[in-house]
């Protein structure tokens, strides 16, 4: 008996000794997903609890936009990307003041906020609109500048491409080194948007500024720079669902995580925590080449990056309902990383609650001057798939930001005058 207890006691440590080396010999995991996995369109059903639902339609071949039969997702590490420490301090110096007030409409404000998440450990009640807050005040550079570049693709697949110079500037609740927390030329602004035509000839000088103020609850107002006319024209403030200079996103989609609607207006309910693949960080200096993307879907092959898994809050946005009758969406179904705030993808369905856009976000890491390496640096390449009509726009912008806007190829984009306010619509054709 004891020989055989010596022998049991033998074969027991060998069996931890190998199970031990084949531990060490495979490869590492990522939150479920080994590292150097290669999805295809053969396996991806394994790797679904992974996907976003629009990720999922795009593998299934169900909807004209599709995933080609070559596809390849190489899955790597995952990567940690601190926000900025100002960023950082704020939200630890501020967060305890901010409240929520119901308003008589039926929707939410907050009150007390000054800069930095307003809630960083979004918890019940209110827990969905907490983290839609998040993403609305998610940390940007406090000026973004460039050239966006537009390709747009019809139900035929013929491609027509239109060139944009953007400019967004945050003017209050600014967490960057060396700026005060509000400009003195904000005027009551919260964040500004401009966007102007420069490619092709015929649509030059088109230019959309739209203005969100301080108070939450103020309609924002969008301002429409017509060439032929020589004057602007500000749009109804139930316009949100007109196109952004010929493309397909809304107004209301034309912000980061594609909601741009405000956070008055809308309610939003806490599905789920998810853990989604998202491309962050690109293998190559020149990822925004189109011969790096899936044709005609415009997706990012592997030579762009390896893609990583990262923890989402998952979240149902609708408008509240008494302001929903009209309104184009039924609902967006916004996956929200949760060491940024910033959205990671979005599903977007129409008022009869069927599939109508699906909308990739890859926040492609960059340096922001004094702040570092940041996923809100705004290297992006984003998609709007049109599920129904077939259509879609893609897009990618490689910017300025802050301190390099002075003199960003020669032009002062930091000229608030210019680029953020309406009477600088005037000086566009001068």
């Amino acid at each position: 008996m004891n020989s055989f207890k010596v022998w049991r006691y033998i074969a027991f440590a060998v069996a931890i000794a190998l199970s031990s080396s084949a531990a060490l010999a495979a490869p590492a995991e990522t939150n479920g997903i080994a590292s150097g996995t290669v999805i295809t369109k053969q396996n991806w059903q394994q790797y679904r609890a992974y996907m976003p639902d629009g990720l999922q339609a795009l593998f299934t071949g169900n909807y004209h936009w599709g995933l080609p039969a070559d596809f390849q997702m190489l899955v790597g590490p995952t990567h940690s990307y601190p926000l900025p420490a100002i960023y950082r301090d704020n939200t630890e110096k501020y967060s305890r003041s901010v409240k929520i007030r119901s308003l008589p409409n039926g929707g939410l404000t907050v009150d007390g906020y000054v800069a930095g998440s307003p809630f960083p450990d979004p918890v019940s009640p209110h827990k969905g609109w907490k983290i839609l807050v998040d993403l609305w005040y998610s940390y940007v550079p406090y000026l973004i500048c460039g050239d966006m570049n537009f390709w747009f693709v019809d139900r035929f697949n013929n491609t027509s491409s239109e060139q944009a110079l953007l400019v967004y500037r945050r003017l209050s609740h600014i967490s960057d080194v060396g700026q005060p927390i509000t400009d003195p030329k904000a005027q009551g602004v919260d964040y500004s948007e401009y966007l102007e035509i420069n490619l092709p000839e015929q649509s030059r000088y088109l230019a959309n500024l739209t203005l969100y103020y301080d108070d939450p609850g103020k309609p924002e107002d969008t301002f429409l720079f017509i060439p032929a006319l020589r004057r602007s024209l500000r749009l109804s403030s139930a316009a949100r669902c007109s196109p952004i200079i010929g493309t397909d996103y809304a107004q209301d989609d034309a912000r980061n995580g594609d909601f741009n609607g405000g956070i008055t207006r809308f309610q939003a309910h806490f599905l789920r925590d998810q853990t989604i693949l998202v491309l962050t960080t690109p293998d190559i200096t020149d990822w925004d080449k189109i011969d790096n993307l899936y044709r005609p879907i415009f997706f990012p092959s592997p030579r762009v990056g390896k893609w990583e898994l990262r923890d989402d809050y998952v979240i149902d946005v609708r408008r509240i309902p008494a302001l929903a009758t009209g309104y184009c969406y039924g609902k967006k179904i916004i996956y929200v990383d949760k060491q940024t705030s910033l959205g990671s993808w979005t599903d977007i369905y129409d008022t009869n609650m069927k599939l109508w856009k699906v909308a990739p976000v890859q926040n492609l890491v960059h340096e922001v001057p004094s702040e570092g390496n940041q996923l809100a640096g705004n290297n992006i390449l984003i998609s709007m798939y049109d599920m129904q009509n077939n259509h879609l726009t893609s897009a990618y912008l490689r910017p300025g930001n802050n301190g390099e806007c002075n003199n960003y190829r020669g032009v002062n984009y930091a000229d608030i005058n210019r680029y953020s306010n309406v009477g600088g619509l005037s000086q566009i054709m001068r």
